[in-house]
């Protein structure tokens, strides 16, 4: 059973940084793409990172434009998680976190097949 936990989540004033983790169980991902999305209250969920594997032994990333230069995408094979470096929160950073995995090499963010329960951030002004 494939499995998907986010931790790291919490409180933090406007201007500080989180460290958000995704453990995966059940299988490993470091050849497929995984990433973060996240849902703030009374308002869709939406894409903020995507790791995926260059096909050797690199990676790349991609981020959605209101993140960019403040996050960082990660993984840890070794561990099989994947993390999610927040710098320079803002309080419209509040949200659900939620991270996804998919299941082919070339798999999109909109059809990633398996994901976590979520973690809250709640960024103060």
């Amino acid at each position: 059973q494939v499995q998907l936990v986010e931790s790291g989540g919490g409180l933090v004033q406007a201007g500080g940084s989180l460290r958000l983790s995704c453990a995966a169980s059940g299988r490993t991902f470091s050849r497929f793409p995984m990433g973060w999305f996240r849902q703030a209250p009374g308002k869709e969920r939406e894409f903020v990172a995507v790791h995926r594997w260059s096909g050797d032994i690199t990676y790349y990333a991609d981020y959605a434009d209101s993140v960019k230069g403040r996050f960082t995408v990660s993984r840890d094979n070794t561990k099989n998680t994947l993390y999610l470096q927040m710098k320079s929160l803002k309080p419209e950073d509040t949200a659900v976190y939620y991270c996804a995995a998919g299941t082919v090499i070339t798999s999109l963010p909109n059809e990633f097949d398996y994901w976590g329960q979520g973690t809250q951030v709640t960024v103060s002004s």
